[in-house]
């Protein structure tokens, strides 16, 4: 009887925690914009790597993963409009689309005032490619800037912004 009575509450409880777990995959689906461009997937902000922070690199100040891309300007105020240079290795006459992600609400920005994509032009300090630009980071906080080089993910900056 004992045993009966140990094996209906262990069967009770693994019920309860079973019942209790989530299968959610970030259920929130980071709410994209509509406009956003099609290939940029939910599945993207889900592998960002936020212990991989930017660096500056170069002689010219560039912030960002060395040899893959990086931007002058980052380092400015940003709040306001701001002009940033994108700096781009290993591509050249690309449609570059930048998609803003903010770590704390895990809201998803236009970052370009442009629309999500431009055109980048030839070599510049260093790097294959490069696009100057006007940002607009809407809030404080940790960044994750993710990079599509003609419709495929090409890199992700993390930045942090506080002014």
């Amino acid at each position: 009887m004992k045993g009966k009575s140990m094996l209906f509450m262990f069967l009770s409880l693994l019920f309860f925690v079973v019942g209790c777990t989530s299968d959610e995959t970030v259920e929130n689906k980071s709410n994209l914009p509509e406009d956003i461009p099609d290939f940029v997937q939910v599945s993207d902000f889900e592998t960002i790597d936020w212990e991989r922070k930017a660096v500056v690199f170069g002689e010219r100040g560039i912030i960002g993963n060395e040899n893959k891309s990086g931007v002058i300007g980052v380092d400015m105020p940003s709040l306001n409009v701001q002009k940033w240079m994108w700096h781009l290795w290993g591509v050249e006459n690309v449609d570059l689309t930048v998609v803003g992600y903010h770590k704390e609400t895990k809201t998803v920005h236009q970052i370009l005032k442009s629309g999500w994509t431009k055109s980048v032009a030839g070599p510049n300090n260093g790097a294959d490619s490069h696009m100057p630009s006007n940002v607009k980071v809407p809030k404080k906080g940790e960044w994750a800037m993710l990079l599509y080089s003609d419709g495929e993910l090409f890199d992700t900056l993390i930045y942090e912004i506080n002014e």
